[in-house]
């Protein structure tokens, strides 16, 4: 079971008020803080028993719809289970390869290991900052209008270490091509903006305690949404939203005031890549199954 949402958001409070808001450090930096006060924040996390709502949050939905929509009614919808076994992906849908640089990841569809049906992608990612490897849809993102929503299911191999590591990530074109970047880093699922290394959430102790570690060796749903024209940004896992990756427009301690310090950014994604990318040498097998893309909430099959 996860810890609450209201117990991590407890946590977080009392730490803002001891401390001021970490500042925006590089990827070599972060990965150095994987220290007591980090283990500390994720204790206390785990145990704390009083609700402190966050003061400035949106309403927001919280659970995972109880349905969710059907494949044929969504802008993007694969199961992959009409691709040949050790083949790519559907190549009218999507494109092998890498944003930045390839090398020796690799991915297929695979029969061993599937969220649906009898298939997925399998994705063998290597460590090191040339093995970026990922399957890509470019037609349909910029089509959905300002409001983007995605689900996916994902299964790792391993638990996400404390470099920094990526498997989803979307061009940016208002952010010349850069990325925005869903993986990990200090061991929870974070955000990243490429172009100037800004992580949901902070990743002080207080904010990689509002954030959580994904399970290991079982299907996971993750939802996102991003609204281009607010700036904003929301993230699911198994239909519970994780509290450190909500982003509004209200500076939050340990959130996502880091992030908005550039106070207008207004993304234009142009593409949906999930793959593995690792900045600090963790390699990964993970799979992915039933993605999907629409302006509107899919939810959880």
């Amino acid at each position: 079971m996860r810890s609450s949402s209201s117990a991590r958001i407890a946590v977080a409070a009392l730490a803002a008020a001891a401390c001021a808001p970490n500042g925006a450090p590089t990827d070599a930096a972060r990965e150095a803080s994987n220290d007591a006060g980090v283990a500390s924040a994720r204790a206390d996390a785990r145990d704390a028993s009083t609700p402190t709502p966050r003061p400035d949050a949106a309403p927001r939905t919280d659970v995972a719809p109880e349905t969710s929509r059907a494949c044929a009614a969504l802008a993007l919808c694969d199961d992959f289970e009409h691709a040949a076994v050790g083949g790519p992906p559907d190549p009218t849908k999507w494109t092998v390869g890498a944003p930045d640089v390839t090398g020796t990841g690799a991915l297929a569809v695979d029969d061993a290991q599937h969220h649906s049906g009898a298939r997925s992608v399998k994705v063998t990612g290597q460590g090191g900052y040339s093995n970026h490897i990922f399957f890509t849809n470019a037609d349909v993102i910029a089509t959905l209008g300002p409001v983007v929503w995605g689900r996916f299911y994902v299964r790792l191999s391993d638990a996400l270490g404390d470099g920094h590591v990526t498997f989803l990530a979307m061009k940016d074109t208002s952010d010349g091509g850069k990325h925005l970047r869903l993986g990990g880093q200090s061991q929870i699922l974070m955000w990243n903006r490429e172009s100037d290394d800004a992580t949901l959430p902070d990743l002080s102790p207080a904010g990689i305690a509002l954030s959580e570690p994904l399970p290991t060796g079982r299907w996971l749903c993750v939802e996102l949404t991003v609204d281009e024209g607010a700036g904003t940004m929301q993230t699911w896992v198994d239909g519970a939203e994780i509290a450190g990756l909500h982003l509004d427009a209200t500076p939050t301690p340990d959130v996502d005031d880091q992030w908005l310090r550039r106070a207008d950014w207004r993304p234009a994604l142009a593409d949906f890549a999930l793959g593995w990318e690792s900045y600090a040498g963790q390699a990964m097998t993970l799979w992915f199954d039933d993605v999907a893309l629409d302006a509107a909430r899919i939810g959880c099959l």
